[in-house]
Parts: structure tokens; sequence; C-alpha cells
């Protein structure tokens, strides 16, 4: 069973102490009354996290006992938040905040990782902003701005406490996090949906999704357990009621024993030892990536934590932070670029791409390279250029530390029509598989579909030299299609970097471009 052991930062360790209970057979009344000492007792006593959550309006002052007991004074000075002129949406949220007489300006979410000042570690979640033109809200902030605190030297979390939860490398395709505002679909729309979680993406049916925690299953599929559900069997709206679990047939809920609950969405296949009432360990295989759901139609696993919030309302535990640093401890990674933050632009206009959040774990990045669609290139860890004609471009950043290692990311850019303004661009994704230990002479997987656009194929170019190789997906025409993605092979001779690129073009020439790193060895 599981029991509470305090540890000198203040946080709780999970031991394990091994019982005799009945065999556990496959259906649901013995799983759960087999279960239900280790349920109990996960729900009854949450450990307490090591992160200390307080929201602030503007020029509020606060005292906070953080994990380790000491207490800082917190003060909310100002906040700056960034519209784009097209959507009014924010794309940057800045706030000032006072740390024990020390200021520091901190900018929320957009795979921004906690500052140190002060003797803490301090970050921004969210601000108010997001709630003024976006639906729904799922972060439970009532105030301005919401600020999250450790001790200077924690973990964020419990060390080993989280894993990385699919089998796959970092930023091994598109992804989506928190506070991203989501810009996509046919027309151009002045509500905004912002991103909260993490939406991983990764190839359809090939993609193992994993426990990232020690965690009781409380709902899978549109089975959960009876103490989550409302009177007469009807689930709770997101963020309603005593739990956040809003049950989907393609969607799997877990809970820890912080209390907080992890949303799994969008899985092409639930594993069937997944059931209502069971624990499960850390490393379990929940079931495959897939688009069920309300997914756009493109392959991803939605992951993310909810908890109770200041507020006392339900709401996203923002994750990007956390599971960077479960990544960092799992796979232990010299080097990974690092230029995620998408633009939106109408043509002529210009883009800022952003390398600066780039890893180096000797922190000895020497050179940022930057390569264009229009075969120009730059250096340094940001770039400001124009983009003088629409299209979906997907520009290289190539990193380079003191010891000589490479690692590539891709930055999106996308930039509308001027004579088409209230119309998206056709959109593109493309993936790959494995992702992991690929050797020379073993055949990788890359699937691809577009979105908004019928015409043409998609033309890949797999970057050694090889003839292009042209597929057709089905344009997102029915977003649920088992076909829907385009699939091909191919097949490497050498080890190496490999940067590949697939495009799709309109009948108008406008093109949408999504790239890859492919990494080969000979070992």
């Amino acid at each position: 069973m599981f029991s509470a052991l305090p540890t000198d930062s203040g946080e709780f360790t999970m031991t394990k102490t091994i019982l005799v209970f009945p065999i556990l057979c496959c259906f649901a009344a013995d799983s759960l009354r087999a279960a239900e000492p280790r349920l109990q007792e996960l729900s009854a006593a949450p450990q307490q996290p090591l992160v200390r959550v307080v929201d602030l309006s503007l020029g509020e002052t606060t005292q906070l006992e953080l994990c380790n007991g000491h207490r800082v004074e917190v003060q909310l000075l100002k906040l700056l938040e960034t519209r784009d002129p097209i959507r009014l949406a924010v794309r940057s949220a800045k706030v000032m905040v006072k740390v024990d007489g020390e200021e520091i300006t901190l900018e929320s979410g957009m795979y921004n990782l906690p500052q140190q000042i002060a003797g803490v570690q301090i970050d921004c979640s969210i601000t108010k902003g997001y709630n003024s033109n976006g639906t729904p809200s799922f972060w439970g902030l009532d105030k301005d701005a919401r600020l999250r605190l450790w001790p200077a030297d924690s973990p964020l979390l419990r060390r080993d406490s989280l894993i990385y939860p699919v089998d796959q490398r970092w930023f091994a395709t598109r992804t989506w996090f928190d506070n991203e505002p989501v810009d996509g679909g046919t027309k151009v729309l002045p509500t905004i949906y912002y991103h909260s979680g993490l939406d991983i993406g990764g190839s359809e049916r090939l993609v193992k999704v994993i426990a990232a925690t020690d965690a009781v299953v409380v709902s899978s599929g549109e089975d959960v357990l009876p103490e989550y559900l409302l009177k007469d069997g009807a689930t709770a709206k997101y963020g309603q009621g005593k739990t956040p679990v809003a049950p989907r047939e393609d969607v799997v809920y877990l809970k820890d024993a912080r209390g907080w609950f992890y949303r799994y969405s969008h899985l092409h296949k639930i594993n069937d030892a997944i059931r209502p009432g069971r624990i499960i360990d850390q490393g379990t295989e929940i079931g495959l990536l897939g688009k069920k759901g309300q997914s756009g139609g493109w392959s991803h696993l939605h992951f993310e934590i909810t908890s109770r919030q200041p507020s006392g309302k339900w709401g996203t535990q923002a994750g990007y932070a956390f599971l960077w640093e479960a990544y960092r401890s799992q796979y232990r990674p010299q080097l990974v670029a690092n230029t995620r933050r998408k633009s939106f632009l109408m043509a002529g206009n210009h883009a800022t791409l952003d390398g600066s959040k780039s890893y180096s774990s000797t922190d000895s990045i020497r050179n940022y390279e930057w390569t264009f669609s229009d075969g120009t290139t730059a250096s340094g860890p940001s770039v400001t250029r124009t983009y003088d004609r629409p299209g979906v471009f997907s520009e290289i950043l190539k990193v380079t530390d003191k010891a000589g290692n490479v690692d590539y990311d891709f930055a999106e850019v996308h930039v509308l029509d001027p004579e088409q303004p209230d119309l998206y661009l056709p959109e593109i994704h493309a993936a790959y598989w494995p992702t992991l230990d690929n050797r020379v002479n073993t055949s990788i997987t890359f699937k691809v579909r577009s979105f908004g656009n019928q015409n043409g194929n998609e033309v890949w170019d797999f970057g050694d030299g090889s003839p292009r190789v042209s597929v057709k997906s089905d344009g997102n025409a029915e977003q649920q299609a088992k076909g829907g993605y385009a699939i091909t092979h191919h097949t490497y001779q050498q080890p190496g970097d490999y940067l590949v690129r697939v495009q799709r073009s309109r009948n108008d020439g406008v093109t949408a471009t999504a790239r890859l790193h492919v990494r080969v060895t000979d070992k």
C-alpha cells in the first residue's frame, strides 16, 4: 500500500509496502473492492506538493510560507498583456513582482520556466486577460495573476514522482502548450481558445501513452468511480462540482497522492487494464496516442494536470515546467533547441523568432543559426524578419554547444493573406515513429495530414538526397477518418541528423510546410 513519509524539504515521500491482497480480477466491482484500502488512503491524506500557489490583484501583497517553512513577502506590481491586431488575442503577458524587496519581470506560460530571485524560484501561470475574450476559463483565476513559488534549491516536484507521459522524444513534432492561442479552423474568429494543458503531437496508433505518476484510475472512457459522479449518475462539467472529472470515450483521468488529477485525452485505444478503482504504477501503459474526441483531427495527447486553486475552484496546474524537469531527469539530454512559440501575422508584417529558451546541460550554447524558407540565414538567439507573402512556414533553428553537440527545432510562422484577412491558411501536421534510438537500415514510419486544403499532394524531402516522395492525405475532410493521415516509410543508410520537410500547396501557390528532425545512429 502507499504510505506517506515526511522529507527534509517539507514534502511527503510516497513509499510502497507490499501487502497481500486478493488477486484483482478484470471486473470493475472486484477490482474496486480489492483496491479499496489503497484508494481510501490515497484520497484521504493527499501529500503536500512542493509548489506554493498564490493569486494576487494589482498592488496586493501577501505573506507566503514555502514548503521548507521559510516565509516570503510577495507583491504584484504591474501587468502588461500584449495582443495581436488580428484577433486581439493575448500573445504575451508579463508581470512585475516584488519578492522580499527584490523586483523581477516574469512572462506567463509560453514555454517559460521558473526564475530565481530572493532565495526562491517563481513563475507566473496565467493572467486575467486570458479570460476576457476566451472561453471556457480553465484556470479558475478570479484575480489579476497567479504566481507559483518554490525554494531556490528545490526541485519543482518530488524527485522521480513524474515521468514523461509518452514514449517519445521531446519536441518530436507539433505542440500546443499552456497559454498559446489556438489559431486554426476555417474562419478567423474573435473568440479565442487559449490552450491549457499540454498537447503533445505524435504518430497515431503508434506512440504509447504512459502513466506519469503512481495513481488511482478515476475514470476510463465513460466508466467513472461512483464517488466522482453527481446525482443520478451525472458527471460535472469542467471545473464544477467536487471534482474536475469530465469523462469521454477517449479520456482517462488519474488521481495521484498530491490530490492532483491528470487528464489523458484523444486516446486511440485505452488498455483494458485501465479500469476505475485500480491503483497503477508510474510507467504503466494507458493506451495509444490518437485523435479521437475534440482533437481537431490531428493526432496528439492532451495531457493536463488539474488541482484546487487559491480561488477555491478547480483549475489547470501549469505543466510545462514539471514535464520538462521530468524529461530532463529521465532522458538526460545534453542539448535541446527550443523555438516553439508560434508567430501569427498578416503578410507585410514582421515576426520575432526566439531561440533563447534552448537548453544546454553545461550552459555552453555557442551558436544560434537560423535558416529561413527563402534560403536566407541569420545568427543570434533572437531574430526579427518580415514576411511578404502568405503561407505557413517552418523556420530552422540550429544550436551548437562548446563540445560540438548540435540540435534543431522549428519555428512555425502563420502568415495571413491581407486580401482574405478573415480566413485561415491551410495547415499541415507531420510526425514520425519511432522518435528514439533510430538506427541505420531500419525503417521509420512518416505520417502527414493537411488541414483546409484537399488540392494537390504532400511532398516529402527526407533530407538525405533521396528522391522526393508524394503522398495524399484526406485534407481533414472528416476529422475522425481512420485513414486521414497519409503514411510512407523511409530508411536511412548513414548516421546523422536529418532535417525532413513535407509541403502541400494550394491551387493558388500558397504552401504549408512542416519539418521534422530525425537523428539516426549506427549503434
